[in-house]
């Protein structure tokens, strides 16, 4: 059995500051925390041994013990190196490459399992050296001598300790740009600069917001959505999301300039269940409010009249990132037998691959020559939506699992309550695509699902 996963990130250095980190294999630990120390029987070259210790005590208690020395198998200097470890019944293969490009490097990290105890190596080994990868490049990028302009642009991301947040922290890390993260606890683990703020009243931390040169404001802020729909619940969805943005708005009126990007995020789901509608940027909303426009309908809101020069409502779909939650809870449905349609499973899903978000964050922020973006609300989904049936069948085949009986709408239902989360999550659905993106001439890396599974699942 074989199982490979690739992470690529651009970083904006020359590929030779890059290699005197990649290139050294005792440095690995330095940028990535899943690894506590690497040893070399001799110099970086084809053929030397040497040892790795992964974190966890499990892991350095068994690993350090009886694992048998890892091999340097391949040398490129200044592109490419690769680690081969033993492992029971199988190989583990890590290899780093480096392909300059225009203005910097494109690095890729590819972990391979091989043997019979791929599964079991992968299962261990890959939620170590592969966690937060992006956040590991931009610590990579740090000791690679990145470091922004003094009056370059600095972003400032509310709820950068999320999924979301840490990939665009880091993308915008390995390009040169100064990210501070606002959250209400620091995480002494993340590389970026971190501000404190409690979410809800303008306080000292307004002060992330005057700089030298350009700022932009990211709003990621707000309670995960996948809990149970008790009022309580989603009282307390539309109030984190609600005095987040209200906090924002306020303290940028306090600034004697307005905000120069401001990246205001928001939700597909704002349409709640919309059948067979094609939900695109001028869609209106469904009136009464059901409960997940309830919810994002007013946080738009509460942007209203925000002290921005240019803006974007970023109503985004799934983000499909093999780390986050939908994908991760989809890939172990499947792989546990549950992979059929849910429901009748003609609920449409619509979708976008990580890599194609942050791009268009990237040109949301002003930072794409190629691509302006006019202020207003902006649909990040891709233009192929599928139906769940649709979903599970790819899911399916990618993963190489067999068909599965449906998962009918009341078992769902009731699995939802042990799961604690919202069935509506897997049963409802829309069918919403971008008509800005299409009339701004943007293209997709990963237009399909297809080709955004290829990406991001093990082959």
């Amino acid at each position: 059995m074989v199982g490979t996963t690739t992470y690529t990130q651009f970083i904006a250095l020359p590929a030779a500051a890059v290699w005197d980190v990649v290139g050294d294999p005792q440095r690995w630990p330095d940028w990535n925390p899943g690894v506590v120390s690497v040893r070399l029987d001799g110099p970086v070259a084809a053929g030397t041994t040497g040892d790795y210790l992964p974190r966890g005590r499990a892991n350095e208690l068994i690993h350090g013990r009886f694992a048998k020395p890892f091999t340097i198998t391949a040398v490129t200097p200044g592109r490419a190196l690769t680690l081969t470890q033993p492992e029971p019944a199988g190989t583990m293969r890590i290899s780093w490459t480096l392909t300059p490009t225009d203005g910097g490097t494109l690095i890729a990290q590819e972990l391979a399992c091989t043997g019979p105890s791929a599964p079991i190596v992968r299962a261990i080994v890959g939620p170590l050296l592969e966690h937060d990868a992006r956040v590991c490049f931009a610590r990579l990028a740090q000791l690679a001598g990145i470091a922004p302009a003094e009056s370059g642009l600095t972003t400032v991301i509310a709820g950068g300790t999320g999924a979301l947040g840490k990939h665009i922290a880091a993308d915008l890390t390995c390009r040169g740009h100064r990210a501070v993260v606002l959250t209400r606890r620091r995480d002494p683990a993340l590389p970026f600069e971190q501000v404190e703020w409690d979410g809800r009243s303008v306080g000292a931390w307004v002060g992330a917001l005057r700089n030298p040169g350009p700022t932009a404001l990211i709003n990621l802020a707000g309670k995960l959505v996948d809990v149970r729909p008790t009022p309580r619940n989603i009282a307390e969805l539309r109030d984190s999301r609600v005095d987040s943005t209200a906090a924002l708005v306020a303290a940028a009126a306090t600034l004697p300039a307005p905000i120069d990007y401001w990246v205001q995020a928001s939700t597909t789901a704002i349409w709640s269940d919309a059948g067979e509608i094609r939900c695109t940027e001028t869609t209106p909303l469904p009136v009464g409010l059901p409960q997940m426009t309830g919810v994002a309908e007013p946080w738009e809101r509460a942007f209203d009249g925000a002290n921005a020069e240019r803006w974007t409502i970023l109503r985004t779909s799934i983000v499909l990132d093999p780390q986050a939650p939908a994908l991760k809870r989809l890939s172990q449905l499947t792989k546990a037998g549950l992979g059929g349609r849910v429901g009748s499973g003609e609920q449409w899903f619509s979708w976008i691959h990580v890599e194609d978000w942050l791009a268009i964050v990237r040109a949301a922020l002003g930072l794409d020559p190629d691509l302006t973006l006019p202020s207003g609300i902006l649909v990040a989904a891709t233009d192929f939506p599928v139906r769940n049936r649709d979903l599970m069948a790819a899911l399916r085949r990618h993963l190489h699992r067999p068909p599965a009986p449906p998962t009918p709408a009341a078992v769902l239902a009731v699995g939802a309550v042990f799961l604690r989360t919202d069935a509506a999550l897997g049963l409802t659905g829309r069918h919403a695509t971008s008509a800005v993106l299409r009339a701004a001439g943007y293209t997709f890396r990963y237009p399909t699902l297809d080709e955004a599974l290829a990406d991001l699942l093990p082959h």
